[in-house]
């Protein structure tokens, strides 16, 4: 895997594949993504969050953009260590705020609204539909904030009231929300 992009274009890190409990964005679709993001945000003022942030690679991308403010959200231990030592190498751990938690959970008792939310959830997850609804029901979403949701061709939200564009990479969908 690799930074595409801002100060730290063409860096790779490699997580650990045994046993690894992610399904990474691949660069192609990143790529496309940040593409968009570029003409949507000021990267340098957006207060970020990573929802399954699995490898950090979302948040590595918004820091080396300029970004100053993320915050990952995965709960398995192995990730979330992985993303530590990446933010000590990189030099960003000041940028870069870890929680290891239950992404739901975190939802629940956030206190803090966000100017741009990602999910990256497990395409199989049994709850995967309800991401939309949850983040809007708990109002994290700061005003005029952006969420994004990366998901496969099984599910859609062209129907959800905060949706306003798809944009597809191959099998990876980003569903855009408002």
């Amino acid at each position: 895997m690799r930074i595409i992009g801002g100060k730290f274009k063409g860096r790779r890190f490699n997580p650990p594949a045994d046993n690894w409990p992610t399904r990474p964005t691949t660069d192609y679709a990143k790529e496309g993504l940040f593409n968009i993001l570029t003409n949507m945000l000021n990267f340098d003022e957006v207060k970020v969050l990573d929802l399954f942030g699995g490898t950090g690679s979302h948040g590595y991308e918004f820091i080396s953009r300029g970004c100053t403010d993320v915050t990952y959200v995965d709960k398995f231990p192995a990730c979330a260590a992985f993303v530590k030592k990446t933010a000590e190498t990189l030099k960003i751990e000041d940028l870069l705020k870890i929680v290891r938690a239950d992404v739901f959970q975190f939802i629940k008792h956030a206190t803090t609204r966000y100017d741009y939310i990602f999910a990256g959830p497990p395409y199989g997850l049994p709850t995967l539909d309800s991401i939309p609804d949850v983040i809007f029901e708990n109002q994290i979403l700061a005003e005029n904030g952006l969420f994004v949701m990366e998901h496969n061709p099984n599910h859609s939200f062209k129907n959800h009231p905060h949706f306003f564009q798809e944009r597809n990479y191959g099998t990876t969908i980003f569903s855009f929300f408002k």
